[in-house]
């Protein structure tokens, strides 16, 4: 017997939540926390995976917590969309925490004096996830708001672990940026609720038609600032390199992977439930373009392979933001599929970039030496994703490309050309800067820029090998495995997003949902 809605929709939210309390309470009892955490992630990641089979086979999935009227009180939403996006960020979490145990950052920081206890790690982690599945599965603005807080918090801890100077540094950024977005999300939503007298998304889905049309469009770009910065879309992208690069591997791989991500899914739930005349396409295609060459062009330039990968990122999110602004099934499906390709595989490379932390002493692409002979493991784990990010056939992010392309050409208009001749020529470029990337790093021995042969090379984790069969690799191991099974199951994953694109613009399907008995006026 499948357990009903009320109790499955709240899961992947108040198990992280209770395991963080847990966590707290055990404090410097490593295992315990360990333990507790993986259960709960676990846990989690079960409960979204029947969310994925429920919505996908019985529709949505909704509760209205606390029993409240859907006007008067939180509702929580798993349609497709939702759960897929729970699952997947749960799948990354698990991957993450199971990484940082083999590592053992959750109970020393290694660039600490040795001696620094960090048992606000899982439990930060927890909140983290949480805020993650809140922000999915919320369905009012304001839960949305909450879900943002919750990660805005715990990403600060996680982002400024050890204390160091450069990550202080990063995190106040970090944070000021933030503050702002969330600033002005929070203006946008008082601006709704004055224009609509409602927070509730499927409620705003039939008020907001009724708005003043240049009143409506003003609330639309409020919202589309809030939800851009959170994206690091152009040009509010800035932060993005600084902040994430000083963060530890484990760390930088669910940041990288999920916080983007959710103001990716936020644009996505609000243009096309809350505002679906297309009005911002051409501006939303403008930004997209621009997101992409501009990052790619940053990431060329990189020798640090943190920082290469986290413009890497930058510059595709320009890819999901294309498919959102060409609308339609096509381009729903494609960047709905983008979003979980994007996620697995960026998450991946930078777990591999923290082996290659451990295994050559940097992270810079110009001192590591030749480590294809020292850790031939770590090189195929670094290339198989990279040419996935890249778009190489067969692996998925050459059939998200191709999805994102049939879309621009069947949508037509000079800006959609437009957008098809940027998005192939960041694609070769990410291959052009993986490729150097994977070449200094693993094949070249390492000279600086006047062609001499460096001396002062830093030294390898001569504990690496420990590390390795601990448990490092892995986690890793999974997680570039999953990308390549997305590669695999394509077809029935691109499936599964065209329905969940048909779901997003027959908006009845989410406010029938919400209000069985008919929307009140």
């Amino acid at each position: 017997m499948t357990p009903t809605p009320d109790v499955l929709v709240p899961l992947p939210v108040v198990v992280p939540l209770v395991a963080a309390g847990l966590t707290l309470v055990a404090n410097r009892r490593t295992g315990v926390q360990r333990a507790v955490t993986v259960a709960a992630l676990t846990t989690s990641l079960v409960v979204a995976a029947l969310l994925v089979h429920l919505s996908d086979t019985r529709g949505p999935q909704v509760v209205q917590v606390g029993g409240w009227a859907p006007t008067e009180g939180i509702a929580l939403v798993a349609d497709r969309l939702a759960s897929l996006m729970v699952l997947v960020s749960v799948l990354v979490t698990l991957a993450v925490v199971l990484y940082s145990i083999g590592e053992g950052r959750s109970s020393f920081d290694e660039e600490s004096d040795g001696q620094s206890p960090l048992p606000i790690f899982h439990p930060t982690l927890l909140v983290l996830s949480a805020g993650v599945s809140t922000t999915f599965l919320s369905g009012d603005l304001f839960h949305l708001y909450v879900g943002f807080e919750m990660l805005l918090v715990a990403s600060f801890v996680l982002l400024t672990l050890g204390g160091t100077r450069a990550r202080v540094r990063a995190g106040t950024n970090y944070v000021a940026v933030s503050l702002v977005s969330s600033a002005v999300f929070l203006t946008a939503i008082a601006l709704v609720y004055a224009a609509t007298g409602t927070v509730n998304l499927a409620h705003l889905a039939h008020r907001l038609a009724e708005v003043d049309a240049d009143t409506r469009l003003a609330l639309e770009l409020v919202l589309l600032l809030g939800f851009g910065i959170k994206a690091a879309v152009f040009p509010m992208q800035g932060w993005l390199p600084d902040s994430y690069p000083t963060a530890p591997a484990s760390v930088t791989a669910v940041f990288a992977g999920l916080l983007t991500k959710v103001g990716v899914y936020a644009i996505i739930r609000t243009e096309v439930l809350l505002f679906p005349d297309d009005r911002v396409s051409p501006l939303l295609l403008g930004a997209a373009a621009l997101t992409m060459v501009v990052g790619i062009l940053g990431a060329i330039v990189q020798d640090d392979i943190k920082r290469m990968l986290s413009f890497t990122l930058v510059s595709h999110i320009g890819f999901m933001i294309f498919g959102i602004a060409l609308g339609g099934e096509l381009g729903l499906s494609a960047a709905i599929f983008y979003v979980v390709h994007h996620i697995l595989i960026q998450s991946a490379l930078f777990l591999v970039t923290g082996l290659v932390e451990r295994r050559g002493g940097t992270s810079s692409s110009m001192r590591l030496d030749r480590l294809a002979t020292a850790s031939p493991l770590v090189a195929v784990l670094f290339f198989v994703p990279a040419m996935n990010l890249g778009g190489i056939p067969p692996f998925s992010g050459f059939l998200a490309k191709v999805g994102l392309i049939e879309a621009g050409l069947y949508h037509g208009g000079w800006l959609a050309y437009t957008l098809v001749g940027a998005s192939l020529l960041t694609s070769l470029l990410t291959l052009y800067a993986l490729t150097r990337t994977w070449a200094r790093a693993f094949w070249r021995r390492p000279f600086s820029e006047d062609g001499h042969p460096l001396r002062d090379l830093p030294d390898p984790d001569r504990d690496v090998s420990e590390a390795l069969v601990s448990g490092v690799v892995g986690p890793t191991v999974l997680l570039v495995g999953v990308g390549l099974a997305l590669s695999v199951a394509a077809g029935p994953v691109y499936a599964y997003t065209d329905r969940a694109a048909h779901d997003l613009l027959g908006t009845t399907v989410y406010t029938h949902a919400v209000f069985p008995d008919g929307v009140p006026r």
